[in-house]
């Protein structure tokens, strides 16, 4: 886990509606909101091109960030973000959550599958089959980790890691687990190799051949 900061420049926004949003577009800016803790929400100005750098990193997706508006600083989680619906590279909106050092919270981390290529069952020409690429958990939003890792290395074919069986950082649990066993669901497992998948297909087309072959026979008959 790194150390990185994020910092968001903003501007508060009293100018309103669809139209104030599509003359913001026009000069490079977004609509955003930010919202939370004990002060009403605040409608915000963004620079597009300065948001869209901070969306190369995959830690600012589940990180605590620095919101400053007109000077001030708070401290926020990105909630949610709107984008075009063709052009992935235009951000429409955003929405800041405001949170406290102490303060629970719920956030979609990303889960990053260590020792891939020395994975046991790899290793026997398995295939790693990804389920979940993240997972919510719930922590304080001074523990909150960028991403969890899940260790591969003993995971052999037709095995599965389970959320119960992920090592979590200290201070964060997984909500889906309090709701008992059936909400353990696997997030990777290793597959059989795909050979053994083809060399089955061929079985069951012979056999299909070989029944129509007899079909036809008693058929001339």
């Amino acid at each position: 886990m790194s150390n990185q900061t994020f910092t968001i420049e903003a501007s508060a926004r009293d100018d309103l509606g669809k139209g104030a949003s599509r003359r913001l577009r026009r000069q490079g800016y977004i609509p955003a909101i930010v919202y939370g803790g004990k002060k009403a929400p605040q409608p915000l100005t963004i620079n597009h091109n300065e948001l869209l750098k901070h969306l190369d990193h995959e830690a600012f997706f589940s990180h605590v960030l620095d919101l400053v508006v007109d000077g001030k600083k708070e401290t926020v989680i990105l909630r949610d973000l709107h984008r075009h619906p063709f052009k992935t590279t235009v951000v429409m909106h955003a929405d800041f959550q405001r949170v406290s050092a102490h303060e629970k919270l719920r956030m979609n981390v990303p889960l990053h599958f260590e020792n891939r290529t020395a994975c046991k069952g790899v290793k026997s020409g398995g295939i790693i089959n990804v389920i979940y690429n993240e997972l919510e958990i719930e922590c304080a939003a001074s523990d909150l980790p960028e991403y969890i890792e899940v260790d591969l290395i003993d995971l052999d074919i037709n095995e599965s890691v389970h959320m119960s069986e992920i090592k979590l950082p200290k201070g964060v649990s997984i909500p889906a687990l309090a709701h008992g066993d059936d909400y353990d669901s696997a997030v990777v497992a290793i597959l059989p190799p795909q050979k053994e998948s083809i060399e089955d297909a061929e079985e069951a087309s012979d056999a299909d051949d070989g029944e129509n072959t007899e079909e036809a026979g008693e058929a001339k008959d």
